[in-house]
């Protein structure tokens, strides 16, 4: 008996695993494109063998027309996969971050519902290529290593198990079965960064390199993740040995790399509960140790403030004496 289309098989084997290793249902987010549902159709098919229940969610952002229409469709599909429950969440849609952020954004905050409500971990149909585009990207706005090193193929409640899988196989798996793909006029319209980078960029540099970039740049981006998780992991250790009720020691953290030094900051930060913490305010805080000529406080989204005093860094609270309650300096670059 011959086994299925190679595509076919392929996808099968990149979420069986995880399908195995975990009894929690799976909510599949499909948007009717070549990746989501490859995915879809691969857990509908691997999920049953693993005993685990699947279901699918397809998000309406309403920002075209017949998109209701489209999604009811993708649902009627889905179902004839054999997944159960089946979903289609309609979303408003913001403004902020432009029109893909904001889809991003409203999307991201449906499925994260759905999750909650059901139990389940939301797998999403991120392929290779997307990673590759995802580590450019972040070079691009030099937002630092953890924007570089791409997106996690396990972060609850979403799974990603197409991380190894390109997208050019996910379009042949949909061919090999049969299933009716609708591509996103979004994807390839130049107004958008990525669609430009994958239409453009991207192609220019397979060829200048000679072919394999975007493998080597998602390889990189699981080297780098590797070390910045280390790093973090550092320095929440340094962290919890250092941190007390009278803020943190700043001859100890002096001592510290760079690199860990403000990992420990931006905890502390964190844990203190500074919300919307960017590049620029972590720096400044940053200097209250590492080029400490007396200066004053460092103020922080929420009216907060870190300073240096006796030879420790505290944080004054918004509203406390002396405290700038209500004062927000104007962002100048974001934090990853």
């Amino acid at each position: 008996m011959s086994g299925p289309p190679p595509a076919v098989a392929h996808v099968r084997s990149a979420v069986r695993p995880d399908l195995r290793a975990s009894a929690q249902p799976v909510l599949v987010a499909v948007s009717g494109g070549a990746d989501s549902l490859a995915l879809a159709a691969a857990v509908a098919f691997e999920a049953p063998r693993a005993g685990v229940p699947a279901g699918a969610v397809t998000v309406d952002h309403r920002l075209q027309p017949g998109s209701a229409d489209r999604a009811a469709a993708t649902a009627d599909l889905l179902r004839g996969l054999g997944l159960d429950p089946v979903r289609v969440v309609a979303v408003d849609v913001g403004t902020d971050g432009g029109p893909e952020g904001a889809a991003r954004s409203a999307r991201y905050a449906a499925l994260t519902r759905e999750a909650a409500a059901s139990g389940a971990r939301v797998a999403l149909g991120h392929t290779l290529d997307d990673q590759a585009e995802t580590v450019l990207l972040g070079l691009g706005r030099g937002s630092g290593p953890r924007s570089v090193a791409g997106m996690v193929a396990e972060r609850p409640p979403f799974w990603r198990p197409l991380l190894g899988v390109r997208r050019a196989t996910t379009r042949a798996a949909c061919a090999a079965q049969g299933l009716p793909v609708w591509d996103d006029p979004w994807n390839t319209d130049p107004a958008y960064r990525r669609a430009r980078l994958r239409a453009e960029v991207l192609p220019l540099l397979e060829d200048v390199l000679g072919g394999g970039v975007a493998p080597a740049l998602a390889r990189t981006a699981d080297l780098l993740r590797e070390d910045l998780d280390a790093l973090d992991d550092l320095a929440a250790a340094s962290l919890a040995r250092v941190s007390g009720d009278g803020g943190l020691p700043a001859a100890e953290l002096a001592a510290l790399p760079a690199a860990l030094r403000r990992r420990v900051l931006r905890g502390w930060l964190r844990e203190a509960g500074v919300p919307d913490l960017q590049a620029v305010h972590l720096g400044a805080v940053d200097a209250l140790v590492s080029a400490w000529r007396g200066q004053g406080a460092v103020a922080l989204p929420g009216g907060a403030e870190a300073l240096r005093a006796s030879g420790r860094l505290v944080l004054r609270p918004a509203g406390s004496p002396g405290g700038r309650a209500g004062t927000t300096p104007d962002p100048e670059e974001h934090a990853p």
